[in-house]
C-alpha cells in the first residue's frame, strides 16, 4: 500500500483515507511518471505497438483513475477544502494534459506508428485506439502553429476553471435558499413521506417544523403536490434563477459573466483549430454529419410535437379554470395542474404510485430485471470502503459466480451532493501483462432520504432514471475493450452515448418488471393491475410538452453556440421560446444560468444527442418487445454489439450489427404518441 491513498490506483478508492491535502502531491506523482513515459517513447527509435502505446496507457490510466476518485468526491460529498483543492488540480491538470496533446514529438511518433506495416495487423480495438488519440491530438492544436497553440492551450485551461465555477455556483446556490416553515397548512397536499424529510431537514438546521429546500426531492414535492399557490411560485422562483442576477440571492452566485466567458472561449478555440464555430468542432467527433441536419431534425421533431404540446397546455389551462380555480396557468403551477388532471383522467395517484416503490424494493427487483435479461448478480460487499454512508458497493457477477467488474451506488439526495442523476467511471478495464483489473461505475441518483417515519419513496419517473443510469453502467461494465480509451462510454460517439441508458428505461414500462421492482412500503403488495394500467394509460400524458421542452433546450445550445442570433443567452432562449415553446417563463426566470449540463457538463453544442441517440433506442428496444422483452438472446446480442464493443468501431455500425439495419426514426415517434402504433 502507497502512503498517500489517491497513488493506489490499481486498487478500489480507500475513501477513507483521502483528504484534500493529499491531492496536490499524488497528482504530482502521477504527472511525473507521465512525463517519464513521454520522454522514454520520444526517445526511443522503436515505433511498435507495445513500446509506444502500452506505457502511455498505463501511465494516462493512472492519471484517469486518480483524478475519477478527486472529481467524484467533488460531487458527491463536496467540502469547501475539497473544492479549494479540486479547482487547483483541474488547472494543473487541463495544463498538462494540453502540455501532452500538443507535443509534436509524440504525435509524430504516434501518427508513425498508425502508418506503420505492423499497425495494419494489430487488432480491431488497438487500431482504433490509435487512431482516436491521434485524432483528438488535432483537435489539441498540435499542429497549429507555436503561438497559436500556447493560446489554444491557455484558453482550454480557462474554460475547464469557468467550468468548475459555475458548477459551483449551482451547488451553492442551491444549498443556500430553505424556506422555514411552521404552519401546517402552508404544505397541505404534500405527503408524509415528503413531509417528513422536509422535518429531517429542519432538523439539520436546529428548526421547529418543517425546511423546503432546492434539493430535487424538495422543488419537485412542493410544485406537484403543494395547494399553496404562493408557496408553489417561491419555490419555482428559487429554483428557476439560481445562480443569477434575479431572485431572492441575485448576484451573489451569478453564472452571467462565466456564460459569456465560456461562449467566446470556446468560438475562440473552435476558431483557432479552423472550425467556423462551436458546434462544427463538437460534431467532428459525433455521428450527426453537420448543425444543419440537427437543426432539421431538431425542427421537424418540433413541428410534429408543438401541436400536441399546445392542446396539452389548453387542455391544462381549461382544466385550472374549471377544477382549481387557477384563472391564469402561470409555470408554477403546471406540474401540480398536470397532477391533478393526469389523477381526475385517469385516476393516477401519483401519491399510492410512489407508496409501491420504496428504494430496497425498487433496488432488490432491479437486481432481478438484470439477472433475468444478463446473467449477472451483484453481490454486497461490506469490506470495500465508501465516502458515505448512502453509498452501497456491489462486485458483478456472471452466472458461474466470477467477479468481472463492480458497481457503487448512491441514490439519496444530501447538501453538498450536486443535483442530477450520472453515472461515472470509477476505474476502467485493464489487461496489461501482469494487471488485471476490472471495470467499475458509479451510479449516482438524487432520490429522496430515507427518514426515521417512512422509506425512501420513488416516483415512477425516478424508476425510470435508475433503469437509464443503468444503462449507462452497464455500457461501462460490459466492455471487453482493454483499450481504456475507447472502451465502454469512453470515446463512444456523444450522440449514440444515451442508446444504451434510454433503451433501458422503457422496461420500466413492462408490467412484470415494475411488479418485481415493487411492494407496497406498508403491506408489501406489488404494484397492483388496476395502478400498471393507469401508468400505461397516461404513459404518453403531456408527452408533447415533454418533448418540446427537450428540442428547446437542445435548439437552446446549439444556437447559442452557433452565434447566429447573438451571445446574450436571454436573448437566444427568447428566440427559441418564440419558435417551439408552449411554456413561457417569467422574464425574471434564468434558466440558462443554472443549465449544468452545457456549461459545466459534456454537453456544449451537443444537447441534441439526448433526442438523436433516442431514436436509436427506441428502435433498438423494439428488437427486444419482437422477442418477448425479457429475452436473453437478444439481450446477449445487444451486450455483444453494442455495449460490450465501446469506440471500438462507429456506433452506428454496432447499432446496424444488433439491429440488422439502420434505425427507423418511426419508433421514437411512436414511444412519444406522436404516431399512432402500427397494428
Amino acid at each position: 500500500m502507497t502512503t498517500n491513498a489517491l497513488l493506489d490506483t490499481l486498487a478500489l478508492p480507500r475513501f477513507g483515507e483521502i483528504q484534500p491535502d493529499a491531492i496536490a502531491p499524488a497528482l504530482d506523482a502521477v504527472i511525473a511518471e507521465h512525463e517519464a513515459a513521454v520522454r522514454a517513447v520520444t526517445a526511443s527509435q522503436s515505433r511498435s505497438f507495445d513500446a509506444v502505446w502500452l506505457p502511455l496507457e498505463r501511465a494516462e490510466t493512472a492519471i484517469d483513475s486518480l483524478w475519477s476518485t478527486v472529481s467524484h468526491l467533488r460531487g458527491v460529498a463536496d467540502t469547501p477544502a475539497l473544492r479549494e483543492a479540486y479547482a487547483a488540480g483541474q488547472a494543473r491538470l487541463v495544463a498538462y494534459q494540453l502540455e501532452v496533446m500538443q507535443n509534436a514529438a509524440l504525435y509524430e511518433v504516434l501518427e508513425a506508428l498508425a502508418a506503420s506495416d505492423a499497425f495494419a495487423a494489430r487488432p480491431v480495438a488497438d487500431r482504433a485506439a490509435v487512431e482516436h488519440m491521434v485524432r483528438d491530438f488535432r483537435l489539441s492544436g498540435v499542429a497549429l502553429p507555436p503561438e497559436a497553440r500556447a493560446r489554444f492551450a491557455a484558453i482550454s485551461v480557462e474554460l475547464s476553471a469557468l467550468s468548475t465555477a459555475f458548477g459551483n455556483a449551482v451547488l451553492d446556490a442551491t444549498d443556500a435558499w430553505f424556506e422555514h416553515v411552521e404552519d401546517p397548512a402552508l404544505l397541505a397536499g404534500i405527503s408524509a413521506a415528503d413531509l417528513a424529510i422536509f422535518a429531517e431537514a429542519a432538523k439539520a438546521r436546529d428548526l421547529p417544523g418543517w425546511v423546503v429546500t432546492l434539493q430535487a426531492p424538495s422543488v419537485i414535492a412542493v410544485l406537484t403536490f403543494a395547494e399553496d399557490r404562493g408557496l408553489r411560485e417561491r419555490v419555482y422562483r428559487a429554483y428557476g434563477t439560481r445562480a443569477s442576477d434575479q431572485g431572492p440571492h441575485a448576484g451573489q452566485f451569478d453564472n452571467s459573466a462565466r456564460i459569456a466567458s465560456l461562449l467566446a472561449l470556446r468560438r475562440e478555440a473552435a476558431q483557432l483549430l479552423g472550425f467556423s464555430d462551436p458546434v462544427a468542432r463538437s460534431l467532428a467527433t459525433k455521428m450527426a454529419p453537420d448543425a444543419g441536419q440537427v437543426l432539421s431534425f431538431l425542427r421537424d421533431l418540433g413541428k410534429r410535437a408543438k401541436p400536441a404540446a399546445e392542446r396539452e397546455v389548453a387542455e391544462l389551462a381549461a382544466f385550472a379554470a374549471e377544477t382549481l380555480g387557477i384563472e391564469t396557468l402561470q409555470p408554477w403551477d403546471i406540474a401540480f395542474t398536470s397532477d391533478r388532471l393526469r389523477s381526475a383522467r385517469y385516476a393516477v395517484d401519483e401519491k399510492e404510485v410512489r407508496a409501491h416503490f420504496p428504494v430496497e424494493r425498487v433496488i432488490s427487483g432491479w437486481q432481478q430485471l438484470l439477472e433475468r435479461l444478463f446473467a449477472i448478480r451483484l453481490v454486497a460487499r461490506e469490506d470495500v470502503a465508501v465516502y458515505h454512508p448512502d453509498a452501497r458497493y456491489y462486485d458483478v457477477a456472471d452466472e458461474s459466480g466470477a467477479v468481472f467488474a463492480g458497481v457503487y451506488l448512491d441514490l439519496h439526495a444530501r447538501a453538498g451532493k450536486r443535483s442530477g442523476a450520472w453515472m461515472a467511471q470509477a476505474r476502467p478495464r485493464l489487461n496489461d501483462g501482469n494487471v488485471h483489473r476490472v471495470p467499475v461505475a458509479y451510479l449516482v441518483c438524487n432520490f429522496a432520504p430515507n427518514t426515521d417515519e417512512t422509506p425512501s419513496l420513488l416516483s415512477h419517473n425516478e424508476v425510470v432514471t435508475l433503469l437509464h443510469e443503468t444503462g449507462h453502467c452497464l455500457h461501462h461494465l460490459f466492455t471487453r475493450v482493454d483499450r481504456p480509451n475507447i472502451a465502454g462510454t469512453s470515446g463512444f460517439e456523444w450522440d449514440a452515448v444515451e442508446l444504451p441508458s434510454q433503451l433501458m428505461e422503457d422496461f420500466a414500462w413492462d408490467r412484470d418488471v415494475l411488479r418485481g421492482m415493487s411492494g407496497h412500503h406498508e403491506t408489501g403488495a406489488p404494484l397492483p393491475d388496476a395502478l400498471f394500467d393507469k401508468l400505461i394509460a397516461a404513459r404518453r400524458f403531456l408527452s408533447g410538452m415533454a418533448v418540446v421542452r427537450q428540442i428547446e433546450f437542445a435548439l437552446f445550445d446549439l444556437l447559442l453556440h452557433l452565434g447566429t442570433l447573438g451571445s446574450d443567452p436571454m436573448e437566444v432562449i427568447e428566440a427559441v421560446r418564440d419558435e417551439v415553446a408552449v411554456v413561457r417563463p417569467p422574464a425574471w426566470h434564468r434558466f440558462p444560468h443554472a443549465f449544468s449540463h452545457i456549461f459545466a457538463g459534456g454537453y456544449a453544442a451537443g444537447y441534441y444527442s439526448y433526442l438523436w441517440a433516442e431514436v436509436l433506442a427506441a428502435d433498438g428496444f423494439q428488437r427486444f418487445a419482437e422477442a418477448g422483452l425479457i429475452d436473453r438472446t437478444t439481450a446477449d446480442r445487444f451486450r455483444d454489439e453494442v455495449l460490450a464493443r465501446g469506440a471500438s468501431r462507429p456506433a452506428a455500425d454496432s447499432f446496424r450489427a444488433f439491429r440488422g439495419r439502420d434505425a427507423d426514426p418511426q419508433a421514437m415517434l411512436v414511444r412519444h404518441g406522436l404516431v399512432a402504433e402500427p397494428r
